[in-house]
């Protein structure tokens, strides 16, 4: 979440004439983020998230972002839900911008999350993975293992600017994934960004899903290795096995992994983290100075692809290993 566009009260006012959810009391910019603008509004009919889709979200995958956060809380996931206008459409415009309202959830993300956030995590990620199994639409991921080599060189001149050596070191990556890269893993609805900003919580239960905007068709298995990358490692690099076998053990809860799915996890995580690594790496060097937006650092996850290169079995991540009866 952001804000690159700005809203005055005036073009708001015009904008929510078009919902039922009475008169408008306050608005205010979220700066966490960096895809959409946000805004937390208040009105006399309750508490929304008001959200502009900036020029990276393609305005045609909207119907798939809107619907699947309708179609999985009617399966009872807890995420946010579309606020329909009174024309019955979900999506509106505002600034020259996309625009949609979607319900508030309460809680708070976590800055420090431990083991039993873990697997409440896990348990979450499965849930919606089968929630999503009968979704009609289809989107495919736009940032799977085809898109990386042209977003990578978008950055690749500069690279060297942030650590000597490192587009000789990334072009290894690449050339690694791309040839290992599976084509045949169970997939379906995925989230594709379950980072600790996207989920909330009040006290250790987790109490709604939020950001749907990466959500797309992929591996489900590459949606547990966003989540290992996301959830399982401290401040300092290290990866917590503990907290990742709670993220594992609480997925396995709902839904199992097979073995292809846990053979192939190391090389699903490197990508993963390849893949965040890339679009921090683009977005430290091109974001205009002056947006309100936080931006992250790249480092952290060449550290994580770092990792994961060392890594050559999935029961390294906390998998557990099955008993011979």
């Amino acid at each position: 979440m952001a804000v690159y566009t700005d809203v005055n009260e005036e073009q708001l006012r015009a904008f929510l004439g078009e919902y039922s959810i009475g008169s408008l009391l306050s608005y205010k910019g979220i700066a966490e983020g960096v895809e959409n603008t946000n805004f937390l509004l208040r009105s006399s009919g309750g508490t929304y998230i008001l959200t502009l889709y900036e020029k990276r979200v393609n305005r045609d995958d909207l119907p798939f972002f809107l619907g699947l956060m309708d179609h999985l809380a009617a399966k009872g996931l807890t995420c946010p839900v579309p606020v329909p206008r009174r024309d019955g459409e979900l999506l509106g415009s505002l600034a020259g911008r996309p625009a949609a309202l979607v319900s508030f959830l309460d809680g708070t993300w976590l800055r420090r999350p431990a083991p039993i956030h873990c697997g409440e995590v896990g348990r979450a990620l499965a849930t919606l993975h089968v929630a999503g199994n009968d979704f009609p639409l289809v989107r495919p991921n736009a940032l799977s293992v085809a898109s990386w080599r042209p977003l990578w060189d978008k950055s690749r001149e500069r690279a060297d600017e942030v650590e000597p050596g490192l587009a000789d070191e990334i072009d290894a990556d690449l050339r690694a994934l791309e040839a290992g890269w599976p084509d045949d893993l169970p997939a379906g609805v995925i989230h594709g960004d379950l980072f600790p900003d996207n989920v909330f919580f009040i006290g250790d239960r987790l109490s709604g899903l939020i950001d749907f905007y990466f959500a797309c068709n992929d591996h489900f298995a590459y949606d547990v290795a966003v989540c290992l990358n996301a959830w399982c490692f401290e401040g300092d690099g290290s990866f917590n096995l503990t907290k990742g076998m709670a993220l594992l053990d609480g997925y396995a809860s709902v839904r199992s992994l097979e073995p292809r799915e846990t053979a192939i996890l190391p090389l699903l995580a490197r990508g993963a983290a390849l893949r965040f690594f890339l679009t921090r790496l683009h977005d430290w060097l091109t974001t205009p100075e002056g947006a309100l937006v936080v931006k992250k650092d790249p480092l952290e996850y060449l550290r994580k692809v770092r990792f994961h290169r060392r890594i050559t079995s999935g029961y390294d991540y906390g998998l557990r290993q099955e008993i011979p009866s």
